[in-house]
């Protein structure tokens, strides 16, 4: 079975927890929760997911909460955890003291490996980039909620229409196994040579790969392993 997962969270840094998950799987089976974060959401946070300290100061804790329940009811070799962004939610997740034992599809990074053309990833972006809002009424109907962009049952629900849609150019397996590997990026996702060949850069240009190199300690693992791989040439 797939578990669609996607966490809303008091920020970005290890201090920070869910605040909101959302779960869509297989058998349209469907769970949404606000959690107690332990700490204060911050305003910069609230402004990107619209949930306040006042909307969580009734909410369980996850240790007491049913996504703790359910989740770890879930967590075995049999299922597969499908999020966006896997990384970041199955990091938010071991935090908790959750690892997660079955396969995992990162949609993030197999659109990444798939679709190298595009100008962007997130999911918003996929959302109108694939089209996908021409199905989406009639997909957010059968569990009678509208799109909410930052909303983790919505974002959910729009994770699982892009692996859908990656399953019209790879198989789950071939899914599984590219978000496990090293991925070869073609494109440089920012910077002065933004969607730029990485290639052609590191013949023109190398000391501003190296410089990326030896400045970003907090790169993206297969953004560095990209710009090393064709440096080597």
């Amino acid at each position: 079975m797939t578990v669609v997962l996607d966490t809303e969270t008091t920020g970005l840094e290890d201090k920070d927890r869910i605040c909101a998950l959302g779960l869509v799987m297989d058998d349209d089976k469907i769970h949404y929760e606000l959690i107690h974060p332990g700490k204060k959401i911050p305003p910069e946070a609230s402004a990107i997911h619209h949930i306040t300290n006042e909307m969580v100061k009734e909410a369980p804790p996850f240790a007491t909460s049913q996504s703790n329940e359910l989740i770890r009811s879930l967590n075995s070799g049999e299922h597969t955890l499908i999020s966006h962004n896997a990384p970041f939610d199955i990091a938010m997740l071991q935090k908790e003291g959750i690892t997660w034992q079955g396969e995992i599809i990162d949609t993030l990074k197999c659109s990444k490996a798939l679709m190298d053309d595009l100008d962007g990833y997130g999911l918003q972006f996929l959302r109108y980039e694939l089209r996908l809002y021409r199905q989406e009424e009639e997909f957010f109907d059968r569990y009678g909620v509208k799109p909410t962009a930052h909303n983790a049952f919505s974002d959910a629900l729009h994770t699982r229409m892009v692996y859908e849609y990656l399953l019209d150019l790879a198989s789950h397996e071939k899914l599984v196994n590219m978000s496990q590997a090293r991925l070869l990026l073609g494109r440089l996702p920012f910077g002065k040579y933004a969607k730029k060949r990485i290639e052609t850069i590191a013949i023109k240009d190398p000391a501003y790969l190296k410089w990326m190199l030896e400045s970003l300690m907090d790169m993206d693992e297969d953004l560095r392993y990209s710009i090393e791989y064709y440096l080597r040439g």
